[in-house]
């Protein structure tokens, strides 16, 4: 069975051009590990007291931290509500019944702890109350990314140097250096959108990196083709950028320009959101040309930073690398 595939020409900055022949691959699946220290029984004299009750703090089971209400057994063994319901009503440690034993003091005790963000090894620096620190690190600016990769739902996150690296090595992403690009998309049945034609290429420019989408996907009953652009870091720093892209032939054009979405927000989210070009497939086949029954784009666009003019409270284009 042949399989279908991708011609894609790019064209960076004028500097070089190459053929690059893209197939579906096999769908990656990482997992994302975690490894946690294991402790004694013993308090080494090395370790701060709170610490020490910060460890106190973690259910026996899942081993997250407990927010009220925490139970407790009649032995004094602790574990978060939502453990309580899976374990039946039996404490795992002591199997005794657990009834309904509030742990009042030891939820008093982290009313007092204030406690550093669990992403200060990723450059957090703020400490926080035990009950407000939850609640920040779902926002945190430094809390790792999801990868951007849309052919899988990959679980592997990391900070933007890691997943660079896992984009290249893992999913074999074309990277490209520059701040305009010229690519070309070739499908021989345009009609298939159910094993969607999906591509990714990576950008770095302005000391960032910048996420290029293409693929094929069905808007109610019609099948079209989206690009989009998305900024490998947050959404405030992404605010800094702006993009253009354009697609035509035979003296017609379908341009946009936007402001790219931080890679927070998922590929799909963008996607549906329609945050992007948008091509009917009439529209594409036009651009292709010919009999009509190959698409054969040519997406072409460009990215600028945005540089704050003081005297007139406006933004002006910086195209300069």
């Amino acid at each position: 069975m042949e399989i279908d595939g991708i011609d894609c020409v790019s064209t960076s900055d004028g500097i070089y051009e190459e053929e690059i022949h893209h197939q579906h691959r096999h769908r990656l699946q990482f997992s994302a590990s975690s490894a946690k220290p294991t402790t004694n029984n013993a308090v080494s004299p090395a370790i701060s007291p709170a610490t020490s009750v910060h460890e106190l703090l973690e259910c026996s089971v899942c081993t997250n931290s407990m927010y009220p209400p925490i139970h407790q057994c009649l032995n004094g063994h602790t574990l978060c509500s939502t453990c309580k319901l899976r374990v039946n009503n039996r404490c795992p440690t002591c199997r005794h019944e657990l009834g309904d034993i509030r742990c009042l003091a030891l939820e008093k005790v982290a009313e007092s702890l204030e406690l550093p963000c669990k992403y200060c090894s990723l450059g957090c620096m703020e400490i926080f109350p035990y009950y407000s620190k939850l609640k920040h690190e779902v926002q945190c600016n430094f809390r790792p990314y999801n990868c951007p990769y849309a052919g899988s739902e990959c679980p592997v996150v990391g900070d933007i140097p890691f997943l660079i690296d896992h984009l290249r090595n893992d999913h074999k992403v074309d990277m490209h250096t520059g701040s305009t690009f010229n690519h070309r998309y070739v499908k021989s049945n345009p009609r298939e959108v159910e094993n969607a034609t999906w591509m990714l290429t990576v950008f770095f420019c302005f000391g960032h990196y910048f996420c290029l989408h293409f693929e094929a996907f069905q808007l109610g009953m019609a099948p079209v083709y989206i690009a989009f652009l998305r900024f490998m870091g947050d959404e405030v720093e992404a605010g800094n950028f702006s993009y253009s892209l354009e697609v035509g032939a035979n003296g017609r054009k379908l341009t946009w320009e936007g402001t790219p979405r931080s890679i927070r927000d998922s590929h799909r989210k963008v996607r549906d959101s329609h945050d992007g070009l948008i091509i009917q497939r009439n529209m594409a086949l036009f651009f292709s040309g010919g009999d009509r029954k190959e698409l054969k784009l040519r997406v072409t666009g460009r990215i600028w930073k945005e540089q704050p003019n003081s005297d007139a409270g406006v933004y002006i284009p910086n195209l300069c690398i």
